[in-house]
């Protein structure tokens, strides 16, 4: 341990930097956790990749309008357990089968959830969201 020590005229003659290192090194390990925590991501996304193959992705259409009924592949579902049957069928047709939800910036958010908990419950691991482009001339 380094310690100081003055001289008659009380002049200190070394300085202790051992506090300064133990604050530093605190520091490091605490930048370190919260790093690790920042980097992973909250949710995690199933984003679709581009590839050039000629294989055919199947794609479930739902539409989730700001009044009136959800819409699937075009269809309006009278009842959760419509949506809940053509999205079984889909599953049953092709294991791979990814949902687009395209839903008006209305729709409140547990109307978007429920959604995703039928779909998840007929057996739809992979969903994406629809959404335009931004504006060239809004930038």
């Amino acid at each position: 341990m380094a310690s100081t020590s003055q001289n008659a005229d009380g002049i200190i003659a070394g300085i202790n930097v051992t506090p300064m290192v133990d604050i530093t090194l605190v520091l490091l390990i605490i930048f370190i956790v919260t790093a690790k925590i920042i980097v992973t991501p909250a949710v995690p996304l199933d984003l679709p990749r581009a590839s050039q193959s000629e294989e055919i992705q199947v794609v479930f259409s739902v539409i989730v309008p700001a009044t009136g009924p959800t819409l699937v592949n075009g269809e309006p579902m009278a009842t959760d357990e419509a949506l809940l049957l053509l999205a079984g069928k889909a599953v049953g047709q092709d294991p791979e089968v990814r949902a687009v939800i395209n839903a008006d910036g209305a729709v409140p958010h547990r109307r978007i959830i429920h959604t995703l908990d039928l779909l998840k419950t007929a057996g739809i691991a992979k969903v994406a969201f629809g959404a335009l482009p931004p504006d060239e001339g809004n930038r």
